[in-house]
């Protein structure tokens, strides 16, 4: 099936989703019903591992600031949210390769990943709290990555950090030269492809186990704050026509 804004690959076992929607790869709701789609179907085709990877400068600058607003919230939502447990289904080892910023919906889309490879030119953030949201997936995952300081740190004021700074703290597993990161990513990628898929998967599932019921719960819940709190908030409501309109936020609540 052709895609708009995404490429596929599907080779030895391996299925690559690149982002296409250069050169920042913002992710509209169109883009993420096409990865959900290719994630629908490597999960029908059980591939060995699933690879991320992106066209332009950026690997994705996060979500359509737009379709977080209004009627249009519930349905980014589902969408978005709707990659995760996605990648969940296909059940193979997942690597994110980054090739510039991923910030936002893109920083959750990597960090999500298994395991992540990244330029050195990369930057990797959730500055969503300077718009008067915050990122859902990042409040659900961060923690079980880097612990609950880090994580608040990092969510409640949006910095924007290196790849280098993110693998200190677990976030990257490989930092490598910018002009080597294709070369640099193959090799990795291969590290794991000359093992068995089924093995793989069950390994995966087993890391999991111990987590998955109480993340399942607990995506729940973030949505539900998310939607149902956050989102009927004035100060959420201006934080992100601020950023449309290329303006400072002015909060009203406390």
């Amino acid at each position: 099936m052709g895609f708009e804004f995404i490429k596929t690959e599907l080779k030895e076992g391996i299925g690559t989703i690149t982002l296409n929607r250069p050169p920042l790869n913002i992710l509209n709701i169109a883009m993420m019903e096409e990865i959900n789609k290719a994630l629908e179907e490597f999960a029908d085709q059980k591939i060995k591992l699933l690879v991320f990877k992106a066209e332009g400068k950026a690997f994705s600058a996060g979500v359509d600031v737009g379709e977080h607003m209004g009627d249009l919230a519930p349905k980014m939502i589902e969408v978005f949210h709707g990659m995760f447990r996605n990648m969940d289904k296909v059940g193979a080892p997942s690597i994110a390769v980054v090739n510039g910023a991923a910030l936002g919906g893109g920083c959750e889309l990597v960090v999500y990943c298994d395991l992540v490879i990244a330029s050195d030119k990369a930057k990797i953030g959730q500055p969503e709290i300077n718009v008067g949201v915050f990122p859902p997936i990042a409040a659900l995952i961060f923690p079980r990555i880097i612990g609950r300081k880090k994580a608040a740190e990092l969510i409640l004021s949006g910095d924007v950090i290196s790849a280098e700074e993110a693998k200190e703290i677990g976030l990257v597993n490989v930092v490598v030269p910018h002009d080597k990161l294709e070369e640099e990513a193959e090799k990795f990628i291969q590290k794991f492809a000359k093992n068995s898929g089924i093995v793989m998967r069950y390994t995966k599932m087993a890391m999991l186990a111990g987590l998955k019921e109480a993340q399942d719960a607990a995506l729940k819940e973030i949505e539900d704050i998310y939607l149902n709190k956050l989102m009927k908030t004035q100060d959420a409501t201006e934080g992100l026509q601020a950023f449309l309109d290329k303006r400072k936020p002015e909060w009203k609540e406390c």
